[in-house]
């Protein structure tokens, strides 16, 4: 495994949730001794960071999902993961993980949300 993999993308409605899952093999990244964030692209946008996870533990999140969106992670399994409350059209886009470094690892497919109103 050269990237990491999203999953736990879908259609909801506005108001619903989601829970995203990130695994990666530990030769990309060991999410316990990073920096992990999740990120977000919409179409014809810049990819932006939405929330992130330090080495230990501690949460960070973009002002627009503040109260919303919960990461966590599981350092066993290195897996990373975003609960996503509330969820709102604007929230719609492909997500992805990864270090928030300037040494990131090779994207992976990332995982579509489509939030529907």
């Amino acid at each position: 495994q050269v990237q990491p993999v999203e999953s736990g993308g879908g259609l909801v409605q506005a108001g619903g949730s989601l829970t995203l899952s990130c695994a990666a093999s530990r030769s990309i990244f060991s999410i316990g001794i990073e920096t992990m964030g999740w990120y977000r692209q919409a179409p014809g946008k810049q990819r932006e960071l939405v929330a992130t996870i330090s080495s230990g533990g501690n949460p960070n999140y973009a002002d627009s999902v503040k109260g919303r969106f919960t990461i966590s992670r599981d350092n066993i399994a290195n897996t990373l993961y975003l609960r996503m409350n509330s969820l709102k059209p604007e929230d719609a886009a492909v997500y992805y993980c990864n270090k928030v470094s300037p040494f990131q690892a090779p994207w992976g497919q990332g995982t579509q949300v489509t939030v529907s109103s």
